[in-house]
């Protein structure tokens, strides 16, 4: 299945990719997206890191339930406002390269690419394939303020 997601660009540069949770990766109900594993092991592959953080806190038990634990290298609580002051107090390290996230201020603030809301299961979602393609060309340079 992996071989079915876009290849036709690669990043040559490898990044700390972080993704949201809630509405990101799973619907209301707890359903993971379409495509999240497969997108998942093809990151890796192209050499990129993968974290994941939420605003309710840390979610590993999230990612146990759903199979997807084994491919992120870390959690975090994701910082909701005073965003770069709250990083270091939350412990995120290192820093995100590329987010995702169905919140546009987290992406106005660390780059990255927003992704259509995930609320109701939808076997048909092809917003992976997206993502993946967005990651892959690096098309939001990262906006991070460095913390001295």
């Amino acid at each position: 299945l992996t071989s079915s997601l876009p290849h036709f660009l690669t990043s040559s540069i490898a990044m700390n990719v972080f993704f949201d949770v809630d509405y990101t990766l799973i619907s209301t109900y707890g359903d993971l997206r379409p495509w999240v594993r497969e997108t998942f092991e093809q990151l890796i592959v192209d050499g990129h890191t993968i974290y994941v953080w939420s605003g309710v806190g840390i979610r590993w038990s999230t990612l146990r339930y759903n199979k997807i634990d084994h491919y992120v290298r870390n959690c975090f609580e994701k910082p909701l406002e005073r965003h770069h002051e709250q990083i270091p107090k939350l412990g995120v390290d290192p820093l995100p390269d590329f987010c995702v996230d169905d919140y546009q201020e987290i992406i106005d603030v660390f780059g990255g690419a927003v992704i259509r809301p995930y609320y109701q299961p939808d076997p048909l979602d092809l917003e992976m394939h997206r993502i993946y393609s967005a990651i892959s060309r690096g098309v939001s340079p990262p906006r991070r303020k460095r913390l001295a």
